[in-house]
Order: C-alpha cells, then structure tokens, then sequence
C-alpha cells in the first residue's frame, strides 16, 4: 500500500527560499496535497505557475477580505487555523516551517509528523525581521506581551514533531535552545545549473544583490556603500513592506548620477543571468538561517561579499569563495569590497563549493530520512 503524504506551509503569498524548498518536496511527493492558511497567486509574479497544478487545501481565512494584507495578525490565530485541517487519512506530514505561523500544531493522528525548519520564529526570539515593530514604544510594549504568549504557543507545537530536520546549522541550535528538541541538518535545494556558462572575470562589470528586498536583508547597505563607492549594482526583487521605496530615495538622496539600478521581480532565468554577469553578490543579511541566494551566486562562479553571521557562514569561505565583513556598518563592507577588488577568487571555486548543496542531495537525504521515519 502507498503512502498518503500532505505537505504544509505557513501561507504561500511571496517566493524565496522556502517555496523553493516545498516546490523541491512537491516533487518528490506529486500526488501530496498541500495545505495552507491563504493562497494568494497573483502575488507570486512570474512565479505563480510553478503551483497552479497543485491540488492546494486552504484554511477558512482564505475567505476573509483582504487577506493579503493580515498576513501578520493572523499569526495570532493560525494554530488554530492549522488545528481546524483534517489529516484523519495521512500516513506522513511534512510541515515546511518558515518561521512566520505555528504550522506543528496540525492534529496529526497516527501520522508521522517531520517538521523542516527554516528557522523558528524570527520576531519570537530576537532576530532582525522585515518590519521594525521595536521602533515605536507603544507597538514594543503590546508585542513584547503577545510574543510571550506567542512563544509558549510555539513551544507546544513544537512538541508534536516526530522528528526537525533543520535547514543549517545555525537553525539547528535554535531548535535545540528554543524547543529543546534535537535536530538534523539537511541543506535546502540549491539550483545548480548543468552546463551553465561560466563568464571570465575580466568581463564582470557589476555587482549585485537582492533577493526578498526586506529589512532584515540589510541591501540598504549594499546600495550606500555603491553609490558612496561610484560602483554599478544592480538589485532584484519584490519590495517587502515599502522597503525598496526607502531603497530607492537613499540612492536619490546620496547622489544625482547614481549607478544602481533597480530591476523588480525577476525569473529564475533572469536571476541566473544576472549572477553569472555579477563582479560579486553582495549578501548584508543579519543572521540569515541558511541564505541560497549566495550559493545560487556561486553556482554560477560568482564570489560573495556577506555579513559574517548565521548560516552564510556555513556555505561561503572567507578568502575563496568570497569575503566576509564584520560589522553591519556602511564603513565595514566598504571595506570588504576594497577588499574583495585585490583578491582573485576563481570562478570554478565557487561552483565547487555550490555543488555540496545541490537539488540530489537534498533528496537524496529527504528520502533517507522519510525511510527511516516509516520504519
């Protein structure tokens, strides 16, 4: 008898890293129903058609108006959102956990339940977020007493999990300081292009950066210290709660005859091309749980200028894949980027190193542990 497999995300409005995840375990699983609080597709851009074949269970908030602006309070109901699913006829749950609602606390019955972790709660425990809610003191104070509450929340459902499986690292001692739960470390899917064209450095003329343009990703500093440096970049991306605006009127406010450019959503196609043409790729983010978008970058021989923290510490080496900066200051990854324009990092380095976290051995490693898990 075949085993009845559903897959759950927290909400499926945007496209980064963890969708790439769950488009990888959808995949491997094609017949997994995949349920969901809200399913917005016009929201996904050029991406929306990777999940219009998909049979997509959603909760009872897809009905409610403008959903697509509460996705933020409803974090204060989605475990009961994620309680109110029926998975009376699974045999396996795999809850793709990105961090922003308490997806663990489905009603699992006899199933098996693993949990890959993106990270738990980012604003739960101290990490930089995209909104900057601390900044107001009437807004620190309601949300330091909900977070509380809210933590507790997360604690229990993490208790439902038969077995983490985290994406890092750096995610895998949270899970053990947050939830006290021991984990396994498998590396998120990185597309690694077969045959791609790797550019001679010579011919390299930009730097970019990108991804999810949100504040916790810090391009702020990419594009300062550009503008400050007279060097081209190039950014990609949706802008996440008005925050490519502010991107946009730094460049306008540090100089009339700016060089960077602004390019919105782009595709995969377009992003891989954009990498492959890049001097470097610049990655400020604060802690990042894992960050493929720096090893998307070296898949295509493209070295990385990144922050040193979190789990691009685990992917990058400092010297021969690229350069790390120490402080989240303008003057620090100026520095590295001096820095960087000395050395002379090879591009078949990087591809290298962007092979350990190839799409195979992530299913590779998955199924293992499916195995495991059913036996």
């Amino acid at each position: 008898m075949s085993m009845k497999v559903a897959i759950v995300h927290d909400y499926l409005k945007e496209y980064g890293g963890a969708e790439r995840v769950l488009e990888t375990l959808h995949e491997m699983y094609p017949d997994a129903d995949v349920f969901t609080s809200i399913y917005c597709p016009k929201y996904l851009g050029p991406h929306r058609e990777r999940f219009k074949k998909w049979n997509i269970k959603t909760s009872f908030l897809q009905y409610i108006p403008f959903k697509e602006k509460l996705i933020s309070p409803f974090r204060l109901i989605s475990s009961r959102v994620f309680k109110s699913f029926d998975f009376s006829k699974y045999d396996l749950i795999i809850v793709s956990a990105t961090g922003a609602y308490f997806p663990n606390s489905v009603k699992k019955g006899s199933a098996k339940l693993i949990c890959y972790c993106h990270t738990p709660p980012r604003y739960l425990y101290g990490y930089k977020t995209a909104r900057d809610w601390e900044s107001k003191i009437v807004s620190k104070i309601i949300g330091s007493v909900v977070n509380h509450f809210l933590r507790m929340v997360d604690f229990n459902s993490a208790q439902n999990v038969d077995l983490f499986i985290a994406n890092s690292e750096e995610v895998k001692s949270r899970i053990e300081k947050f939830y006290r739960r021991k984990a396994i470390v498998i590396y998120p899917p990185v597309n690694i292009p077969a045959r791609f064209k790797i550019h001679d450095s010579r011919f390299r003329n930009y730097y970019l950066a990108g991804g999810r343009l949100a504040r916790a990703k810090r391009v702020d500093l990419a594009v300062e210290a550009c503008t400050k440096l007279n060097l081209p970049l190039k950014v990609f991306g949706k802008s996440f709660a008005g925050y490519g605006e502010e991107l946009a009127q730094i460049t306008n406010l540090k100089s009339q005859i700016s060089k960077v450019e602004f390019l919105g959503e782009v595709t995969e196609e377009e992003k891989l091309k954009l990498m492959a043409g890049a001097k470097a790729y610049i990655f400020p983010a604060e802690s990042e749980d894992f960050g493929i978008t720096p090893v998307e970058a070296m898949a295509t021989g493209t070295p990385v200028i990144a922050y040193k923290s979190g789990g691009v510490m685990e992917t990058v080496i400092d010297g021969k894949t690229g350069v790390f900066f120490d402080e989240t200051t303008l003057e620090s990854l100026i520095s590295a980027i001096k820095r960087f324009e000395k050395t002379n990092i090879r591009p078949e380095d990087c591809v290298k190193q962007a092979k350990k976290f190839s799409k195979e051995k992530f299913v590779k490693d998955i199924t293992e542990i499916v195995e495991r898990v059913k036996g």
